[in-house]
């Protein structure tokens, strides 16, 4: 599974075969340049995943909920997640958390829409964490995912992200469920992973999480290329014949004559 945020993104991620793509709420950080995932809307995110949709076409699509969009209460969060498949023509949703989460699950998998359930790191309520930090890394709070997982899983969800988690934990989860999991920073035991689209080609400029790997190093290549065409542009060498477009002798005449005949 690999994020995406529009329709180019979409496209490449369908035609280099990955089977889910996650319209992630990191696009308030990574496309929207916010701070944290918080401020992105649900506009925002119905926005962009009809987007994606467009140019991914054999994936699963599956759309995070943002902050606010199933926190209120379960009906809110149906008719959040309905908005999803009905409006922006996502496959899925995803919810961070378990506990309270656990019945807004069952709402929305009861209303017929497939839900991913992610636990372990949620960014949503990173503050509460303790910040952008590692989860289960003690035996009490191993166990708590352990069970948070399994529960989810009760709940209806057909996957579950595992973020941030130390590698044993994440493969006993994993073991103990009957539906996949999909790792990030969670070790190869997982059944899928992924990854933030930014991130692994190198296009945002935060610090990168421990658990990234950054298989391109796009943005300088890219700073060039427009660099290259603002120092082109201002020399006057582009564009040139090749980039223009021309007109016959005749009608270049007659638009001479008729331009002579507007500015007396």
């Amino acid at each position: 599974m690999v994020t995406a945020y529009d329709f180019p993104s979409g496209r490449i991620a369908d035609e280099a075969g990955v089977e889910l793509v996650l319209v992630g709420d990191s696009a308030g950080m990574v496309v929207l340049g916010n701070d944290s995932t918080v401020p992105i809307t649900t506009e925002e995110l119905l926005m962009l995943t009809r987007a994606v949709t467009r140019g991914a076409k054999r994936p699963i699509v599956v759309s995070d909920m943002p902050f606010g969009s199933f926190q209120v209460s379960d009906p809110a969060a149906v008719e959040n997640a309905v908005r999803f498949v009905k409006e922006a023509g996502a496959d899925a949703v995803k919810l961070e958390g378990a506990g309270p989460t656990l019945s807004r699950v069952q709402a929305i998998v009861g209303a017929g829409v497939p839900v991913m359930g992610h636990v372990g790191l949620t960014p949503q309520s990173a503050t509460m964490l303790g910040g952008f930090k590692a989860q289960g890394r003690t035996a009490d709070k191993a166990e708590q995912l352990y069970e948070d997982a399994l529960a989810l899983e009760v709940a209806g969800c057909f996957a579950i992200v595992l973020e941030a988690v130390p590698a044993p934990v994440a493969a006993a989860v994993t073991e103990a469920l009957g539906v996949p999991t999909i790792g990030i920073g969670a070790g190869a035991g997982c059944d899928g992973q992924v990854l933030v689209w930014h991130d692994l080609l190198g296009l945002y400029e935060g610090h990168a999480p421990r658990f990234v790997k950054q298989y391109a190093d796009l943005a300088p290549l890219i700073r060039d290329a427009v660099e290259r065409y603002g120092t082109e542009v201002r020399a006057g060498t582009f564009p040139d014949e090749r980039h223009v477009y021309g007109i016959t002798p005749e009608e270049l005449e007659a638009f001479g004559t008729a331009l002579a005949e507007l500015v007396q």
